[in-house]
């Protein structure tokens, strides 16, 4: 009998031991009531936010990592050679989602203001959400809470909001007739990856930089843990006006460690103000 307790004792020790790195919650899945679920909840940065460094390609070295070669004290590394820029001047990156005519025409229009210098295609300068699904690739911190209806995302970036509802609720036309910046989700579990569904989504916002679309965006996500801290978010865009195809990308984040997950307040409009 002492035997058969202590290896029991033993199997639930392991059991919270891999809970604890993998994230995972003992709590029944609320849903289906077949198991634990992960539990995504923390704060968490993104790896690589701004993309991996181009690789080696025929006739091309790779370029220069920051650790070989670093920039002078107090200045920004240089632009590489090969990667268009944030402003549109050197065309689109290969990987960028591909418009219809009708919204490549768009883009270059965007593109000539911010390269003559104009600011009214940035969101962020006017204080407004960057939208889905561009606030899932930030470069500042985001927080995840989850409870068992729903799950929040809250961005240190213009202090973005957006939750993802569990409890099997489906958009109103109210909500549809009435788009916002991160759109209606809702999400189900299919094992430990969650399936998020975006609509109602304002076309006032971009798929990624300053890439317009249209009101029939909709974004597809799947998120789960690829390791212990490590979340991914595998995204699809699909858009019959804007896009001649789905675009994917895939997103990594690393969960912050107790006393370095505090995120700060943005202070969009001061900030606007101290920069007049």
């Amino acid at each position: 009998m002492n035997t058969l307790l202590a290896s029991a004792r033993m199997v639930i020790a392991s059991a919270t031991v891999a809970t604890l790195l993998w994230g995972f919650s003992l709590a029944p899945r609320a849903q289906s009531g077949q198991g634990p679920v992960p539990d995504f909840s923390g704060v968490y940065r993104p790896v690589n936010a701004f993309g991996a460094p181009p690789a080696a390609g025929p006739g091309r070295a790779a370029g220069p990592t920051p650790a070989a070669q670093p920039p002078s004290p107090g200045q920004p590394p240089p632009p590489t050679r090969t990667a268009p820029l944030s402003d549109g001047s050197r065309g689109r990156a290969p990987n960028a989602p591909k418009l219809t005519p009708q919204y490549m025409a768009t883009w270059q229009a965007i593109s000539k203001d911010r390269v003559a210098g104009g600011s009214e295609s940035d969101l962020t300068a006017k204080c407004l959400p960057p939208g889905m699904p561009a606030m899932m690739n930030m470069a500042y911190g985001m927080e995840v809470m989850q409870t068992t209806d729903k799950i929040t995302f809250f961005s240190e970036l213009n202090d973005a909001l957006r939750r993802v509802y569990l409890d099997g609720r489906k958009a109103s036309q109210t909500v549809l007739d009435d788009p916002t910046y991160a759109g209606f989700s809702t999400g189900r579990w299919e094992g430990g990856t969650l399936v998020v569904e975006t609509v109602a989504l304002n076309d006032k916002s971009y798929i990624e930089g300053f890439t317009p679309h249209s009101d029939q965006m909709t974004v597809r996500e799947r998120i789960r843990f690829i390791g212990p801290g490590l979340l991914e978010d595998r995204i699809t865009v699909t858009d019959p006006k804007a896009l001649t195809e789905p675009w994917e990308t895939v997103k990594t984040y690393r969960k912050a460690a107790a006393g370095d997950d505090q995120l700060r307040e943005f202070a969009c409009a001061e900030g606007i103000e101290h920069a007049k």
